[in-house]
């Protein structure tokens, strides 16, 4: 299925955010750690959130969120945008991509369900990173929510306490050339996409899935 013109901007999110999450996770020095990557229950990506100059310290950002099923496959993407927040971006950049870690299910299930605030809504955390974390760390990895960003070329854990998250219903409705259709839908493999964008983010994640089992 070709992108129609009104589609062609989430194909480009969704190309943008694999391209995000390939150049971080090919860096094994600076990249998500297995014993993390291993029991996620969703990961969202933001590319390119930038400084919202009508908010002092505000920021605003669209991404897409995907979820891991029962048998480890993952959904397809669901359009989400980012709000408010410092998301730890160094004084004089103006944009920086986010990665955020999903630990359990309930946090998943609360974006679906409207506005979701990170530190309110659930516990969030600056992400670890590298191989050294290891499966005697796992224990420490009590937040629900691990959050990381990369600017200037450098990834690292961030803290992103009151940042918020919502689904971008119009975006989700161009992707997927359906009318009001419902996040859950997307996320339960309610919604099927045959777009080699999404085929091609899902596949990346298979493969950094398996290598950390």
């Amino acid at each position: 299925l070709a992108a129609s013109g009104s589609s062609a901007e989430e194909d480009e999110r969704v190309r943008k955010s694999t391209e995000v999450l390939r150049e971080i996770m090919d860096i094994p020095e600076q990249s998500i750690p297995p014993a993390l990557f291993r029991d996620i229950h969703g990961i969202a990506v933001v590319p390119n959130v930038i400084k919202a100059g009508f908010v002092v310290g505000g920021r605003h950002g669209r991404g897409i969120l995907v979820v891991r099923a029962a048998d480890g496959s993952w959904s397809n993407p669901c359009f989400i945008e980012l709000t408010g927040g410092s998301v730890g971006l160094q004084i004089g950049v103006q944009s920086t991509d986010v990665i955020l870690v999903f630990k359990t299910r309930r946090s998943i299930d609360s974006i679906m369900k409207g506005k979701f605030t990170l530190g309110a809504n659930a516990s969030v955390a600056a992400g670890p990173v590298g191989r050294q974390v290891g499966a005697e760390t796992d224990a420490a990895l009590k937040a629900e929510i691990y959050s990381y960003s990369r600017s200037r070329g450098l990834f690292a854990g961030l803290s992103m306490e009151g940042a918020a998250l919502q689904i971008d219903d119009e975006a989700n409705e161009d992707y997927y050339s359906k009318a009001d259709v419902k996040p859950e839908e997307i996320l339960e493999g309610g919604v099927l996409s045959s777009r080699e964008s999404a085929r091609t983010f899902i596949e990346l994640l298979a493969r950094y899935s398996s290598a950390a089992k």
